[in-house]
């Protein structure tokens, strides 16, 4: 996703600097124009902003808050934007520690997958303070379509695990109804031509369920990354005090199909889980 959305950046005429910890995976870019930079210091000391899109939690506090990180090394005046899918407490601590360095950053987790990153039609969900994200609308504008503030720092993160809540239980829904449909015998791609634009209808079944009928389960989104956001949802739950026990089914589910070794597969892969269970009678 990261390498579509720094290429829509470079199309809208920005330079663009680029640091990956695997340099392979920026050659497109690198060959496009992008300029690459060995460290994370070395980018953030050069770069006006700083966007990152990385795996886990604890990678982003070491980008962030490490001794070779951003905030070590950023000039003040710089806009940081951190579009991972991570931790709401973790972004209101990144903020607190940006406002000492004089540092403007906003949380901007992202709904879309592969595809919307290819068409920069991403839902971005913003937290931070309102003028920042004013000045970085245009920058926003290059990557997605449906940009929306959502209030102060960690608010664009609490409402990706929104997101990801509701992906979770309507993921289970999309493969019960594709299994179902194959054994009563109907034709799957006639089906969904019926049910996904009906009250039905949602982006997993009209861009999933057809690649689940192919056998194609290659990753717009991983396995392994889709039970770390459910699991930063369920903490963030129970630290609210609220039960949600379609979450964590599906976790459960999903750890499941990660220990069969589907852990790199994308997400619509737990149609395979499903489709080799039998109700017991």
């Amino acid at each position: 996703m990261g390498k579509s959305m720094a290429g829509h950046l470079m199309a809208g005429g920005h330079p663009v600097l680029v640091y990956t910890r695997t340099k392979e995976k920026a050659a497109d870019l690198l060959e496009k124009g992008a300029i690459w930079k060995d460290t994370v210091a070395e980018l953030a000391a050069e770069a006006d902003v700083v966007i990152t899109m990385i795996g886990y939690p604890k990678d982003v506090e070491e980008v962030y808050l490490g001794e070779g990180g951003i905030f070590a090394h950023a000039k003040p005046g710089t806009y940081a934007i951190d579009m991972t899918t991570s931790s709401p407490i973790l972004a209101r601590r990144i903020y607190e520690a940006a406002q000492e360095k004089g540092i403007h950053v906003l949380d901007a987790p992202v709904s879309g997958g592969d595809v919307g990153a290819q068409n920069a039609r991403l839902s971005i969900m913003v937290g931070g303070n309102k003028e920042d994200f004013d000045a970085m609308v245009p920058i926003f504008e290059k990557m997605g379509t449906n940009i929306v503030y959502q209030g102060k720092a960690g608010a664009g993160q609490h409402t990706k695990m929104c997101n990801q809540i509701a992906i979770a239980s309507g993921m289970i829904g999309v493969c019960e109804a594709m299994i179902y449909a194959k054994n009563a015998g109907l034709d799957q791609r006639t089906v969904l031509k019926s049910i996904e634009t009906g009250a039905a209808g949602s982006f997993s079944l009209s861009n999933l369920a057809p690649r689940m009928i192919d056998g194609n389960f290659d990753p717009g989104f991983y396995v392994k990354h889709f039970i770390k956001d459910m699991g930063i949802a369920l903490e963030s739950a129970k630290e609210m005090g609220l039960w949600t026990p379609g979450l964590e089914l599906t976790k459960k589910l999903y750890e499941e199909l990660a220990a069969k070794g589907e852990e790199n597969s994308g997400t619509h892969a737990l149609y395979k889980l499903l489709d080799t269970q039998k109700h017991a009678e």
